[in-house]
């Protein structure tokens, strides 16, 4: 039998929680509620829960935060403040489309579950294979991004408290493969533990953004109203205004990607119809409203712009402007950095669970589609996009921007399995095949799903241009390449194997886990 075919065995596996191996011994998690659902998982995450892990997770001003000197390059604050204007309408009506899609079918694939719903049916099964193999690829990018981004903010700090240090490549690798390990392990040992790490991770979101707005406002240099609004600056070779703005705004975009990370884990929520497209929504709401604020807020107090447009990591710098102290701008960034650790341990959850529905419905080894009846989580396809982003994380020794080569999927990639799965809701929509769902947008469906078609195209456009100019293999945009070589292998595994011998998904297995859920619900 293929090595991609479900094995009827793994079937089995699957669901094998209740039977003679399964450790009995009362657990931390255990109780009336959070029962097993039919794939061997539990259903651990509360509504309050799963809106934390989902504000904590996009974290949408400490990411463009981290990033604020690269405005600078491209656009200037006005491409910052006004490109608000066009980046919430546009991810508003992503989130609402891919709300309404996981209130009709919560399940941990999530848009490629979506495609294979909705999908034309004379191509449903090509369709979503494409899709399948896009989204995954796209979220082992977002995790190895994740992750890197948390070493980095960690020797960051590490550099600035101790001025001889001296960074090296292989440092990053070392605290990567480090985080990558405890990530890991707290997903295998403490998964019942990451419900009540997100809820804090929330409050603390949220309590962060009031200690940098009162420090900042309080102690650092301001700059005049009009440099704010209406501010520009285009560093980085474009000479055309109208291309500058339009990839300055692609800072903000950082921000509001990866808001399907709680749809991959719809199974392990309770009253996932109702709780998984309300946190996804109103996550992205208060995020939003956050995220605005404090961008005016950094720009009024940003201090000197060359200095910060200069500085290799631009916060700690208008960290220690405000508070002229190297302990003190440490102990805001580590703050951060609680976050965005949260942040990622997300990643890996969410990553893991769709590397394990993408197993189960045969495009991955049925090996990973394993759940463990001790853990009552999938294991090995916890530790396979960990593996897989420690080996790509010795690109780093070739230089960093052999690594970014990797990470330029994230953001484009996700775009298009968004655009993909709202394609295909229109479609189903335009032909009458849409279910009714406790989140549902109604008589609104079809404008917002073509807005959300519109904006995804437009501003995947300027994804793939290149940032600097002239275009060199340092400052190379690799999105489109990278992303091109994805298609190309799924186009191959699809003529090579999948077109005559993958099934399709399992939808017996499909119909039993919205059906638990649905008994969850009345409960």
């Amino acid at each position: 039998m293929d090595a991609y075919e479900m094995k009827p065995v793994a079937l089995v596996q699957i669901g094998k929680v209740d039977s003679e191996k399964n450790d009995s011994r009362p657990r931390p998690y255990d109780d009336a509620v959070t029962k097993t659902s039919p794939t061997g998982v539990r259903r651990i995450f509360s509504f309050t829960q799963m809106f934390c892990f989902s504000l904590s997770y996009m974290s949408s001003w400490e990411a463009i935060s981290t990033n604020i000197g690269l405005i600078w390059w491209n656009g200037g604050p006005r491409a910052l403040i006004w490109g608000f204007f066009i980046v919430i309408p546009g991810v508003l009506c992503q989130v609402a489309s891919l709300s309404e899609l996981a209130s009709i079918q919560p399940i941990a694939g999530a848009q490629y579950h979506f495609t294979w719903h909705l999908a034309p049916p004379k191509y449903q099964r090509f369709i979503t294979w494409m899709q399948g193999w896009v989204t995954w690829f796209s979220w082992v990018s977002v995790l190895a991004g994740g992750i890197n981004i948390t070493a980095n903010s960690t020797l960051v700090i590490v550099s600035a408290n101790y001025p001889d240090y001296v960074l090296q490549d292989w440092h990053t690798i070392l605290v990567m493969y480090a985080y990558a390990i405890v990530f890991g392990l707290m997903n295998m040992y403490l998964f019942w533990l990451i419900p009540w790490i997100e809820f804090v991770a929330g409050l603390l979101h949220v309590i962060l953004w009031i200690v940098f707005a009162v420090v900042l406002l309080v102690l650092a240099p301001r700059h005049s109203t009009e440099f704010v609004f209406l501010g520009k600056s285009n560093m980085s070779g474009w000479t055309d205004d109208f291309v500058s703005f339009n990839l300055g705004i692609i800072l903000l975009t950082w921000g509001f990607v990866g808001f399907d990370a709680a749809a991959h884990i719809s199974e392990e929520t309770r009253k996932a119809r109702w709780a998984v497209p309300r946190s996804m929504f109103w996550s992205i709401c208060v995020n939003a409203a956050m995220a605005f604020g404090m961008v005016i807020i950094f720009l009024y107090t940003m201090g000197d712009v060359e200095e910060l447009s200069a500085s290799p990591y631009p916060l700690m710098t208008l960290c220690v402007n405000a508070t002229g102290s190297i302990a003190g701008a440490s102990a805001m960034l580590g703050a951060i950095l609680c976050t965005i650790v949260s942040a990622t341990l997300g990643s890996v959850a969410s990553a893991s669970r769709l590397t394990w529905a993408w197993a189960r419905d045969g495009a991955l080894p049925a090996y990973f589609a394993y759940v463990s009846p001790k853990h009552r989580i999938p294991l090995r396809a916890v530790w396979l996009p960990i593996v897989i982003v420690m080996l790509l994380s010795l690109l780093n020794l070739a230089g960093y921007t052999a690594f970014s080569v990797i990470l330029a999927l994230s953001t484009f990639g996700l775009y298009q399995s968004y655009f993909i799965a709202i394609s295909c809701m229109l479609h189903a929509r335009l032909t009458g095949r849409v279910q009714t769902a406790p989140w549902s947008l109604g008589r609104f469906g079809v404008p917002i799903n073509i807005f959300a078609l519109v904006y995804s195209a437009w501003l995947a456009v300027f994804m793939v241009f290149p940032t600097y100019l002239p275009i060199t293999a340092l400052y190379m945009n690799y999105a489109l390449p990278i992303n091109a070589f994805v298609w190309i292998m799924a186009l191959i595994m699809w003529y090579a194997y999948a077109n005559k011998k993958w099934r399709g998904l399992d939808i017996d297995l499909m119909e039993k886990v919205v059906a638990d859920g649905d008994r969850d619900t009345k409960e």
